[in-house]
This record gives C-alpha cells, structure tokens and sequence, in this order.
C-alpha cells in the first residue's frame, strides 16, 4: 500500500511538472513562431465554468477555490458532498455521520485541510441543521439547486466567524444573473448494479424572468425545484478484533513471543439505503432606481432516509474458550490467516442475526431579505435579515435472533476475508434460532436562528486606499434536542445466560408459541455474488418497523418462559420521551463588529494590494438540562469490627434542572496580501485569527453523578470477615457536554504562487499553517454539590473539556489545463491534477498516556479512550487527529468539442484515522498481560469485565474513478451519462493491534449509473 501511495505521489508530481512546462513550451514556441496558424476553440459548457472558477480565484481577496456549473443543475457530481471533494486541501468520509460500522455511498463529513472546524453558509449565510452541530450536512442539499461552490480557506474580518479549518459557501442563483427570461427542466433516472431495479427518479425545474416598469423600476422573479429519490446498497464482510491465546497461564512458563492471536469472530452486514431529497427555492428582486437593490429569498432542503439493514454477527463472549482447528495457518506472528475456529464449551460460537431500521426526516428553512442602497456615489450600505428554522427526526430499531454456528470457517489471506457461515439445511432450521434482543432509539430536535447584519463600504479616491469596511452583525439561536433515553434502550428477550435462574430455557423460533415475527431471508447478490450466504432467519421488517405494539408481543415470549420458569420479571418498557434528562435546550447569542480597508499599490514595480481587518465577536451561551445524583447503597456490617464509617459522604438524591450561562469574547484580526508579478503570475500571503464554537451536542446539560464508598474487607483463612474498612466516598460523574466550553482558536497563515498562463488554465502552490488552542477532548472536570451536614463536595465528572493544542500544516499543488496546441483531433483535451499533503499533531494538557490499560470502559478511563488499548493489556499511545489524511490527490481528463463533453475523475486519499474505542473494535473482556498486574488477574482471562480493550479503527487509503460524458443535440437539449465508481472500489478499515494491523471491515457498494437529459427554453 505504502508503494501504491508514493507511486501515487510521484504520478501526480510529474504530472504537474510535465504539463506545466508543455505550457510554457506552447507559449514559448507561439511566440516566436512567424506566422502561427490561428487556433479556434469553442468555449462553452466546462470549458467556461472553470474559467468562471478560475477567475474567482484569481481576483479574490482570500485564499479561495470554486467549482461553479456549466448552468444551474450543472454540477458535476449527484451531491454536494461528492463536489466538494474535487477541491484541493477537501476530503470527504465515506462512512456514515458518527457511525464507521455503515458506509455511506455518497459520502459525508466533509473536511478542509485535514480539520473538520468547517462552517457552512448559503449565499454568504449562516446556514446549518438541527440535531446540535453548526454546520449544513452538505449530503442533504440537492446539489441541482446550486449555481457553485466556494471553499475560503483563510477568511477575512469581514466573513462570519466560526471557519478554523475553512468556509464552505453554497451559491444559488439569482433572477438578475440573467438577461431576460431563463427556464431549464431536467430529469434523470440512476441504476445501482448492487441494488439493481430500485428507480430513483430526479426531476428539476428553474425559470427566471425579469420586467422593467417606469414607475416601479425592474422586477425579477426565480423559482427553482429539485426532488431526487437516491437508492443505494453497500454490502460488508467484517472480523472481530484479535485475541491473545497465550502458551501458559504459567507467569514462570508465560512466553509473549508464542502468543497466538485468533479473531473473535466473522460476520457481514448488508444495507439497502435511500435517500428523498427535495430543495425549493425562490428569489425575488426589485430595483426602482439604480441605486437600490432589494432580494428576497426562500431556500429550503428537505430530506428523508430509510435504512434497512440485515447483520449477522458474533456475539462470542468467551474468547479465551475458543480453538483453532488443526489445520489452520498462522504467520509468523502467530497471527491466524485461515482455518476453522469454534468453542466446544458452546458447541459452537453464538451468533446473532439481526434486521435494523433506521430513519430520519429533517428539514432546514431559510429566509432571508437582503437590502442595497448606494447612498452616494462612494457610501454603500447593505442590511441583511435572516430566518433559518431547521428540524430533525429520528428512529433507530434493531431486533435481533440468536443461534449457535457450529464452526466458522474464513481465510484472511486475500484482499477480501473469506467466510463460510453454516450450511444451508443448518441456517433454514428455526430450531437453531431464538429469539435474542430488541434496541431502539428515538431522537427530534428544533433549531432557529435570527440573523441581522448591516455593512457599509465608503470607496476612496485615492491612489493607495481602495475602501473601507464596517458593519455589525447580531445573531439569536435556540436549540431544542429530545431523546427518548439518553442512550440506546438494549432489552435482552431470552438469552443462554438467563436459563436456570430466570427461564427453563431460549424463546426458539421453531416452537410454535415463539414462531410469530420471523422468516427466511436472503440477501442474493451478496458482494456482487462472490458469497454465497444462505438463507437465514430474520425479524420480519414489519416487526421491525412496528415499534412498540409488535415489539410488545415478541417480548411477551420471554413473559411466558418466566412464568414457566415460576420466576418474577418486570414486562418490557419501551423508550419514550419522559426521560426529562435527556432533554437539553440551549441559547446563543453573538453580537460581532469587524473593520476593514482594502489598499493597492498600483505603481510599485510589483504592485501589491490587499486586505486588513479586525473582527470582535461576544458570544452568550445559557444551557438547561438535568444534574441527576443516585448514591450507592452502603451496607454497614454487624457481625465484625467496622472503622472509617465517620469518613463516609452522604449526600441525598436529586434530580434537577440545572441552567448555566457561558460568556466570551474574541478579536479576530486578519490581513491579505497580493503581490502581482506580471499578469499571470502572483503570490499571497494571508494570515489571521479563527474561532469555532463548540457544537451544541458538546454544550448540553446533562450529567450523571455516582458514588462508591472506599470499603476494605479483611478476612481470614476459613474466609470470615475480620474487619471492614472504610475512607471515604469516591465521587464521580459523566457529562455528555460541558456548558462553560470554550472555542477552539487557531492563528492561519497561508502562502502561495498562482500562475495563470491562460483563461482556464493555471498552476498553483499553497503552503499553510493551523496552530489550534483550546480543543476539545474527553477529560474530568470538578462538580460542586452539598452533602447532608451542608458541606461542599466535590465529584470528579468525565465530559468534554478545553485539553489539548495541536497544528495542522502542510501544502497544496493544483494544476489545470485545456491543450490547445495538440493536434486538431485532440482538440478540446484537458486535465486537472491536485496534490495536499497535511501533517498534524495533538498535545494534551494532561498527558493521560500509560504503557499499560486497566479498568473497564468506563468514560474516566482516559487511556483506553484517548490512547487506544489492545486485547493484551498495551496501550498504543498518540494517535493522529481523527479523520486526516496526510495525502489526497485529485485527477481528471477532460474532454469538450463540438457538443460533446466528457470527463473523467479519481480521487485518492491516504489512510485516516476513523477513531479509537469504535463500537465493534472494542470490549471489556481483554487479558491482562502486564507482568506488574494483580497476580490474581495476571494472564487470567477475565470473568467481570474489568479489562477494557478498544483498538485505533483506521480507513484503509482509498481511490474512486468516476465519469461522465454528455452530447448538446441543440444549444438547448442535452442528453448525458453519469458514472461513479467504474472501477468498484472498496472501501476498507483497518484495525490496529501490536501483532499487525487487521481487516476490520471491506465494504462495497458496486458502480452506479445516471442518466440525464436537460431542456433550455
């Protein structure tokens, strides 16, 4: 991979110089050529929409890049997402928002410069959704809605704060962009060859048109709808983390070197995603005179999202009772590569086999009134107001069967695991299946925000001073988040564990009391056929689905085995929304005021201009939830000697509302610089000061205080107490946010050379640097609280602090290039190439790092969360910032002549870090291999839980190819295809432990196709 990676760089490198220096030759040998043949070539289309990028770029004030359509519905990608990723120093994720176990096919989390402080506006606009981030899920706004895309990578004063990484700024149009009147209607239809006949319509329209009045000036009126149903299918193989199989228990006979490491287990997932999205949009704009300009705009982004998904997993609790069969292979590591692996203790190796739903509707509304008015020929003055109302809805249910596989057979040596999972007379029989669990969560969430902002621009005549800038800016926004428990609601049904004490024994499927709720299913086409799972038994979907009346009756089966059993147990309860801890409202306030002039010094011989400016920005934050205390029971014993009972902290039970206030403020200085060495070539230099807020998931109130007394008890021989001991009451906490955070801040600095050798063509360098102050990371903080005598206590409470400082820097190489000196049936030919490199670091306040883990997953054990630990006991130490990529590079050919228009594009990027102690690479059920551990839990497999493991979860390097090729029968009807990942790559992650890195999980999800067809009149 690392030979892939530098053959890669290299690639793109020479690719740069090379066709760099074909232009300068093709300048250089034009101009000294006597008589050169003229050279027509017909500009249109994405010839023209990079020369627009192009331009922008070039005469921006900032650092800048721009993806701009051909026309409106243009873009070249089907998401605003899959767009951004074509910009230099942006890479995207392809997991889900927050969850690596599910990839997402259109990608999410977008990232500017390795860093994810990126704040999202539309039309120079706040914009965001609801749910408690800040940002825009650019995957949720229907990409045939925009006019372009600009990426600030180094705001000014006078931009709104909040973009330490970058600033993404979504563009519509506007009715006086065009001459006269302007209509556009679009359709297309996709095809998934994973999920094959799922039809996923795209329908748009746009008309525009504008009217002159002599008593009422120039009207113009937009109004633009997209609906888009977008299904896809994304199929997994996954490996559980490996295990240490140590030779001897033996501390004296204990040799690591023989360790045998061995995967939990194997499994797969499959999921059919779909996605409605549907934007509306109208703009309005009046002109009376020439000197006032008024526009009124409706924007909104509405979304709807169905998974269904099947998973089939191992639910082995019991590793260390596990074997590998004689003929298995192992490296020299002693790592398994293939073989068949079981645990006779079982018969087996437990599994389940469960259907999950997860669905969500949100939606985000933005209106917004915009006021022009030159009062002089040299004072502007500009009032903006702004309405965004944002909501969210969510449902995550997940119902689960359970079976004993005999045996599970895989091979690890390919580039995809090979997994064998029963046979298929095994895994139709409902005998082999019971009924297992249920999980749900339920989640809505409101946001609103009023925006008023009013600038001025007073223009010098002046040979240096261009013009300054002033304005002030005062935003309220109210959030609202509900969930029906604070984490997930687990419920176990019936379970091999529960027999005996609370059931005679497991709800099976083949009982015909318990058969109600399941059938066989098949997932065909698995991996695009080159598995092939059996059919298996699976919750109904409509079981699934009909959360919680069906819920009730397949919990009402292990009712039954209680009452057979002659043993009491509590009936099922469903999550809801009476939890008034899991409720947060939170408040914002920012009242800003930024200056700034503008200045060029045209007679040097140099010429420079540029920018300098001051922002200063007051944020007011109040927050409400709940602080719930439940004190451990302490039982004091009567039959021994009992000392220390004095030092014991009684503090009565609570549960209340509690409300905080948070105030800050911020100067944010900046200044821009351009110096121009000729009109192509020019350099810039920018640096300043950035803020981010913390997202108001990391605000909320909500924390869980707890207590345990310190209690020693000594017995003797024949193991009668002798002697209990106390001191003390330890005092802890965990907090899902932390009301008085801070911002992030970080000092830019950005230099570059652009060079531009022809309208759409250009050869770029950027070299930056983001030293970043006050990030946020889990740690403890103190909690005060009375106890019963009205004596302050204090808790140690775990939740997210102001812990750490980092940096990210590194450069950016973009190249870009039609070749009109080739032949003339090359004609039309062009390519785009961009390298980033990024490196960074993060430095603790608090180091937290020790060799060696202990202790379960508990949220203060800040070693195994902040470091990682490994299944034996060893920690990993520093790991890099989450989700940056040292290397991205961009690639395309492109092709434009006489109507037709093709392109080709790949995208790579270098391995990241998905995070540490992810769901499903982590436990509590590791061995402690730490020769100065308790001898009692040395190299003994633990029985309570108490040794936490959770690995580094990385994404493996990645590359897409995608395509498109259109045809313009008229200038204004045009037909085309859209093509994305043609080459079916995987996605792949990598988990990692000290005896290798190990597949985690390989996904794919197969090319997909779009055909398009778009009318003008």
């Amino acid at each position: 991979m690392r030979n892939f990676q530098k053959t890669a760089i290299a690639a793109a490198v020479a690719h740069v110089a090379v066709l760099s220096s074909a232009a300068a030759w093709a300048q250089t040998s034009a101009d000294t050529t006597a008589n050169p043949a003229p050279t027509v070539v017909h500009i249109s289309g994405q010839r023209a929409a990079l020369q627009s990028a192009q331009q922008l770029k070039k005469n921006a004030d900032e650092v800048v890049d721009s993806i701009v359509a051909e026309d409106i519905g243009k873009l070249p990608d089907r998401s605003v997402t899959e767009v951004l990723q074509r910009i230099a120093g942006v890479t995207i994720d392809r997991n889900m928002a927050g969850d690596p176990n599910r990839q997402s096919v259109e990608g999410s989390g977008v990232s500017v410069r390795g860093l994810t402080y990126v704040r999202s506006e539309v039309n120079g606009r706040d914009a965001f959704s609801a749910g408690g981030g800040r940002s825009l899920g650019f995957a949720d706004v229907a990409p045939e809605l925009m006019a372009g895309v600009d990426v600030y990578k180094n705001p000014s004063a006078e931009q709104v704060e909040g973009a330490v990484a970058g600033l993404v700024n979504l563009r519509t149009a506007m009715p006086f962009d065009y001459k006269g009147f302007k209509g556009t209607v679009g359709v297309s239809e996709s095809y998934s060859t994973l999920r094959k006949g799922a039809p996923s319509p795209t329908g748009t329209i746009l008309l525009s048109n504008r009217w002159k009045s002599d008593t009422f000036g120039e009207f113009g009126a937009l109004v633009d709808f997209a609906h888009a149903k977008s299904p896809t299918r994304s199929d997994g193989v996954g490996v559980d983390p490996y295990f240490p199989h140590v030779n001897s228990t033996d501390p004296a006979k204990y040799d690591r070197s023989k360790t045998q490491w061995i995967p939990l287990g194997v499994g797969y997932r499959s999921q059919d995603f779909e996605r409605t999205r549907r934007g509306d949009y109208a703009a309005f704009q009046w002109r009376p005179n020439r000197d006032f300009t008024a526009a009124l705009t409706y924007f909104k982004t509405k979304y709807k999202e169905d998974l269904d998904e099947h998973v089939v997993t191992s639910s082995e609790d019991k590793w260390y009772q596990q074997v590998a069969s004689k003929d298995s292979v192992f490296d020299s590591n002693g790592v398994f590569q293939s073989g068949t692996i079981s645990n006779p203790t079982y018969g087996g190796s437990p599994f389940n086999s469960s259907q999950r739903i997860n669905t969500r509707e949100s939606s985000t509304r933005d209106t917004s009134l915009n006021l022009q008015w030159r009062v002089t020929p040299d004072l502007t003055w500009t009032n903006d107001f702004q309405h965004v109302h944002s909501t969210t809805e969510g449902f995550d249910a997940d119902v689960s069967t359970g079976f004993i596989m005999p045996n599970q057979q895989m091979d690890m040596r390919g580039n995809v695991p090979q997994i064998t999972l029963g046979s298929p007379a095994y895994m139709a029989d409902p005998n082999n299946y019971y009924w297992a669990y249920t999980q749900e969560a339920l989640d809505h969430a409101t946001a609103t925000q009023k925006a008023w902002k009013t600038d001025f621009k007073y223009a010098f005549d002046h040979p240096v001073l261009r013009d300054v800038r002033f304005g002030f800016r005062m935003a309220n926004r109210d959030g609202e988040n509900h969930k029906a428990q604070k984490f997930y609601n687990w419920q176990a049904i019936t379970f091999p564990w529960m027999e005996g004490w609370q059931i005679p024994h497991v709800a099976r499927l083949g009982d015909p009391r318990f058969a109600g709720g399941s059938s066989l299913q098949k997932i065909d086409n698995f991996f695009d056929g080159k598995y092939n799972i059996p059919a298996m038994l699976f919750a109904n979907e409509s079981v699934v689905r009909g959360f919680p009346d069906e819920w009730s009756k397949i919990h009402a089966y292990h009712d039954v085995l209680c009452k057979e059993q002659g043993s009491t147990c509590d009936p099922w309860k469903a999550a809801t929304f009476n939890d008034p801890a899991a409720t947060n409202t939170q408040s914002e306030k920012t009242r800003a005021a930024y200056t700034q002039l503008r200045f060029g010094f045209d007679d040097l011989k140099y010429p420079i201009d540029g920018n300098i400016g001051i922002r200063y920005v007051k944020t007011t934050g109040a927050g409400s939830g709940y602080v719930a205390y439940s004190p451990a029971g302490v039982t004091i014993p009567t039959d021994a000697p009992v000392t220390g009972v004095d030092t014991l902290i009684y503090i009565k039970p609570f549960a209340e509302a509690q409300s905080y206030n948070n105030s800050y403020h911020n100067w944010l200085p900046s200044l821009n610089l351009r110096l121009k060495y000729s009109d192509e070539l020019q350099f810039r230099f920018a640096v300043a000061k950035a803020m981010a807020r913390p997202d108001f998931n990391q605000l909320q109130v909500q924390t869980t205080l707890n207590s345990a007394p310190n209690q020693t008890t000594i017995r003797d021989s024949s193991g009668k107490t002798t002697n209990v001991i106390f001191n003390g009451t330890t005092l802890t906490g965990t907090s899902d946010g932390n009301a008085m955070l801070k911002p992030t801040t970080s000092t830019n600095v950005d230099l570059t050379a652009e060079w531009y050798f022809a309208k759409a063509g250009s050869l770029t360098f950027s070299a930056f640097n983001k030293d970043l102050k006050d990030i946020i990371i889990t740690q403890d903080y103190s909690y005060k609280a009375t106890d019963v005598n009205g004596k302050p206590q204090t808790f140690v409470v775990t939740g997210p602090v102001n812990g750490a400082k980092g940096y990210a820097r590194g450069f950016e190489i973009a190249h870009q290039q039609y070749y009109d000196f080739v032949p003339d049936w090359l004609k039309g030919i062009g390519t785009q190439a961009s390298w980033t490199y990024v490196s960074s670091e993060r430095t603790l306040n608090k180091p937290v790092f020790n060799a060696w883990c202990s202790g379960n997953d508990a949220s203060s054990n800040y070693n195994l969360s902040i470091n990682g630990c490994d299944t034996d006991g060893r920690a990993f130490g520093k790991t890099p910032l989450q989700g940056l990529s040292r290397h991205t590079i961009n690639f395309a050919v492109m092709y434009e002549q006489h109507g037709l228009s093709m392109r080709l594009a790949y995208n790579w990027r270098s391995r990241y870090l998905l995070g540490v102690n992810q769901w499903g690479s982590r436990g509590n059920n590791g061995l402690n291999t730490n020769p100065a551990a308790d001898p009692a839990k040395y190299l003994i497999p633990t029985t309570n839980n108490d040794q936490a493991f959770g690995l580094p979860l990385y994404q493996a390097p990645y590359g897409q190819l995608d395509g498109s090729i259109f045809y313009d029968f008229t200038d204004k009807f045009r037909v085309g295809l859209e093509a994305t990942n043609l080459t079916n790559s995987y996605t792949r992650q990598i988990m990692e432990q000290h005896a290798g890195s190990f597949t985690r999980q390989v996904f794919m999800s197969g090319p997909r196709y779009t055909l398009l067809a778009q009318y003008s009149f």
